[in-house]
């Protein structure tokens, strides 16, 4: 496995686990491989074969992030194209993971949260009897089509999966009006916050974010990222035009705007906020960077799910500009509000906490929801007992044949 001296510690894993049994993790996209790499690195260091293979569904976003991940790829499907359905991506996926499965026969499939890749990998999983464990798994909106396909994603991986990692506490009480048995649950938290704890203590800046942040000193910062479908079109014009407006009207403000490449987003972001002052439109970041503007930034202001978990961890006041979340912990923390898409709620908000800075000052204080840091270490010690028994059931119903 490699050559270095074996601990009496490690020795004690391998007992307890016979390394040689495999896990495969799946991932196709940005949020993905943050939450998924703190859980790659502990299962790797507790001696299980880790077979890590990437979709490639956001191929342009996610590449830059391996690196600062320190997360190696065995196999890569390969299946981004331009104006890709979800069904093309699900196919795809399904059918190119389904080879690889028949070639690595892992003990366990471990995906994360509720993208296509997600649900292609729990339905391949499926088809060879090979058990899922579902990171993230319990998040409900409450509306079958928002965010779609998600809220689908999620609640046909809900019926595949072994194991359920729930983040909180509501995500396992979700699982459970789902008939979901309680065995199959396990409250863990959320890894995304062992991958920003990681990174914070290793932040690498690039020269560019740097500088821009020393540019913008002193100016309050707004953070916008923005790219879901349902935002797509009339609603994401007009909203873009109120924080053009709001920057425009206050020297003292900046706009921060790392552009998604979907052209749904990048055509309308240049035409409305290109050239204007004091509002930078950026390529996409890998992690460091894009951490190191949310923690300059004054406010967020997001659809994005994934940034309602990493909001709290950085004590960062945040407007969420979507009808409902399934992330309701970070609205009941008071760390995020929850503004529709109504682009006259996003103006009101951003005047009222522009003029009084109460609950901006008071996010600080909040502990965060999503856990403490020690979720991916949770997660590997379930899969270690569980694959553990079953290997110890298989050889136990080996031996009653002889």
């Amino acid at each position: 496995m490699h050559d270095t001296v074996i601990t009496s510690k490690e020795k004690n894993y391998r007992s307890t686990v016979d390394w040689r049994m495999k896990v495969l993790v799946l991932f196709g996209t940005r949020p993905e491989a943050i939450k998924l790499a703190p859980v790659i690195h502990e299962l790797r260091k507790k001696f299980f074969q880790t077979v890590v293979v990437s979709s490639s569904q956001h191929k342009h976003l996610l590449t830059p992030f391996l690196a600062s991940l320190e997360i190696d790829v065995d196999f890569d499907l390969g299946v981004m194209k331009r104006n890709q359905s979800p069904s093309d991506v699900c196919s795809r996926v399904m059918s190119k993971l389904d080879k690889i499965l028949a070639l690595e026969k892992p003990d366990l499939i471990l995906v994360q949260g509720d993208t296509t890749t997600t649900l292609a990998g729990a339905l391949a999983g499926f088809y060879r009897k090979i058990p899922v464990g579902h990171v993230e798994a319990g998040l409900r909106s409450g509306n079958l089509m928002s965010p779609y396909p998600e809220e689908m994603n999620r609640r046909v991986v809900s019926q595949i999966a072994s194991f359920h990692f729930a983040a909180t506490e509501k995500n396992r009480r979700n699982l459970l009006a789902e008939d979901v048995p309680s065995e199959k649950i396990f409250v863990t938290g959320n890894p995304v916050v062992d991958a920003m704890k990681h990174m914070l203590k290793n932040l690498d800046v690039s020269p560019e974010i740097a500088e821009l942040i020393k540019k913008t000193e002193g100016k309050k910062r707004l953070l916008l990222t923005t790219h879901r479908r349902e935002s797509f079109g009339s609603t994401m014009t007009t909203n873009l035009k109120v924080l053009r407006d709001f920057v425009d009207k206050r020297p003292n403000v900046c706009l921060f705007f790392p552009v998604h490449p979907n052209p749904n987003v990048k055509g309308i972001a240049k035409e409305i906020l290109g050239k204007r002052e004091r509002i930078y439109l950026l390529d996409p970041l890998d992690y460091s960077d894009f951490l190191a503007i949310m923690r300059s930034a004054w406010l967020i202001v997001s659809d994005s799910g994934g940034v309602q978990e990493e909001a709290p961890s950085l004590g960062k006041p945040l407007l969420v500009m979507r009808e409902n979340t399934e992330r309701p912990e970070a609205i009941r923390s008071g760390v995020s509000k929850l503004i529709g898409n109504s682009p006259g709620s996003l103006k009101q908000m951003l005047e009222e906490n522009y003029s009084v800075e109460t609950w901006i000052k008071s996010v600080k204080e909040v502990a965060n929801p999503f856990g403490d840091g020690r979720s991916a270490a949770r997660i590997v010690r379930v899969i270690e007992e569980k694959l553990a028994a079953k290997d110890r059931a298989a050889k136990a119903d080996q031996g009653k044949l002889f």
